[in-house]
């Protein structure tokens, strides 16, 4: 058995992102598509700054896509964007209180649904 047993059961394992969808729906914030968050958690769970240019060769999307993502991250103060003082031609994606905040609560979420499920799985026969 995998870890706790979720991992064995598809329907459990689909059970934490369904668990942290909803918990977002359900708070007093604007919902992300799932290329907002894809850009979002790339930004917040890499080391390295990121470029646009980066985010769209990772995500096999174009450029003008992770702009258009950006301004909605910006207009929610999710990520924000500056100019590279090392290359003035390159575009850096820089993390953001309100970002950093949204990652936090998107971590507790998960981590409860997956002791959730968890449980669940110990309980089972």
């Amino acid at each position: 058995m995998t870890e706790a047993g979720i991992g064995d059961d598809p329907d459990r394992l689909l059970q934490i992102p369904r668990e942290t969808c909803l918990s977002e729906i359900r708070c007093d914030r604007p919902d992300l598509t799932l290329r907002q968050l894809a850009v979002l958690l790339i930004v917040y769970q890499t080391e390295e700054l990121q470029t646009v240019r980066g985010l769209a060769k990772h995500l096999n999307i174009s450029k003008p896509v992770v702009t258009h993502v950006l301004n909605r991250l910006e207009e929610l103060d999710l990520a924000y964007r500056k100019i590279d003082p090392k290359d003035r031609r390159s575009v850096l994606v820089q993390r953001t209180p309100g970002g950093a905040a949204m990652m936090e609560r998107l971590r507790a979420t998960m981590a409860a649904a997956t002791t959730e499920a968890a449980q669940q799985a110990a309980e089972q026969p």
